[in-house]
């Protein structure tokens, strides 16, 4: 089901893009930072008297816990949907709650997890997570899997969209999910992390790199077996910081074999549930040039979903419902369900545009 290349008229170049899926994106803002920025900031929430959050601790290990809040609709749930946050993030995440009160709405049970350490977990935790930590999402779906809650989709934010991708791939064939959602996510890891540090992002360095110090101060004082401060002050990039800590702890030698082999753009190829990817053309923190890879347009499980603008997980409406992508994530798991989208019969490759 090849439906060509169709290259809209402010575009001429880069990857395929899905456009079927629902009405044009018209953004708050045209600039990316301020779309960044605002949709960082901008209130959601969760109704907890009539969607109550149950809190669970995923054993991992002996050493190892997971805090997941659950959320189930009033109604038998017609599935459910497992929400990965990004880098130095938490389940609290505005762009995870506005998703999971949606779906709750649309009778989807919800689940927002916590990475290694993050969300006030360190004490659960000997060591913190990296961006391609896939073995914690794994165990966590298997135990909901085994509840027979309905089928599971997966849906990570950028580094969570890359644990999400890398874990479906690693997976291939399963029974585990029945999609995967990943939002303005790093596929290639060392190259964000070049985009990161340039001069135009030094806001964003400096508070990733900030709160990432912050973390291994914590962890020094809860597992100094584990964990040193020692040389941190010296640690000026996010680079630096994975090749003097990152790296070592998970046994990657340095950051750019870190990079190398946890890109979720490596596992790709392997992805066999229906996978769809959002990213914003402008994106300051992910460039769009690395979606221009071969899988996406060779896989017939993928789909890529990419307005003009949207800047990093800032998909914010000029009207109402503000929160478009959350309309686009739902609306593509409720046509899987249905039986409307079919699978694996061929990739459509159009441009897909914003106002």
């Amino acid at each position: 089901m090849l439906a060509g290349r169709v290259i809209s008229a402010n575009s001429s170049a880069g990857p395929p893009v899905q456009s079927g899926l629902q009405r044009d994106f018209q953004p708050l803002f045209h600039n990316p930072h301020l779309l960044t920025i605002a949709g960082n900031f901008w209130p959601r929430k969760i109704d907890e008297d009539r969607f109550p959050p149950v809190c669970r601790q995923y054993q991992i290990d002996q050493q190892t816990s997971i805090l997941v809040y659950e959320h189930q609709p009033e109604a038998p749930p017609r599935g459910q949907i497992v929400c990965i946050h990004g880098l130095e993030g938490s389940a609290n995440a505005g762009y995870i709650l506005s998703l999971c009160q949606a779906a709750l709405l649309r009778g989807f049970g919800v689940h927002r997890m916590n990475l290694r350490s993050c969300g006030g977990t360190e004490h659960l935790c000997q060591t913190m997570y990296h961006s391609g930590l896939t073995s914690d999402t794994w165990t966590i779906l298997a135990e909901i899997v085994e509840r027979h809650l309905g089928p599971v989709f997966l849906a990570g934010f950028s580094l969570g969209g890359n644990v999400a991708l890398k874990l479906a791939g690693e997976l291939g064939e399963t029974d585990l999910l029945a999609g995967v959602c990943a939002v303005s996510t790093p596929i290639d890891l060392a190259e964000c992390v070049r985009q990161i540090d340039r001069p135009s992002n030094l806001l964003y360095a400096r508070r990733f790199l900030s709160r990432l110090k912050d973390r291994i101060r914590r962890k020094s004082r809860l597992s100094s077996d584990t964990y040193t401060a020692s040389g941190l002050d010296e640690v000026k990039t996010i680079w630096q910081f994975d090749d003097k800590f990152t790296a070592p702890l998970f046994g990657f030698g340095t950051a750019a074999n870190y990079y190398d082999t946890q890109s979720s753009c490596r596992f790709l190829h392997s992805i066999r549930v229906p996978a769809l990817l959002v990213t914003a053309k402008d994106d300051p923190l992910v460039p769009f040039r690395i979606y221009d890879h071969p899988a996406i347009e060779s896989n017939a499980a993928l789909e890529l979903l990419a307005p003009e603008h949207g800047g990093h997980l800032g998909f914010l409406a000029r009207t109402r419902p503000r929160f478009w992508l959350d309309g686009i994530l739902l609306d593509w798991m409720d046509s899987l369900l249905s039986g409307k989208k079919e699978r694996s019969r061929g990739t459509n490759v159009h441009r897909f545009t914003s106002a």
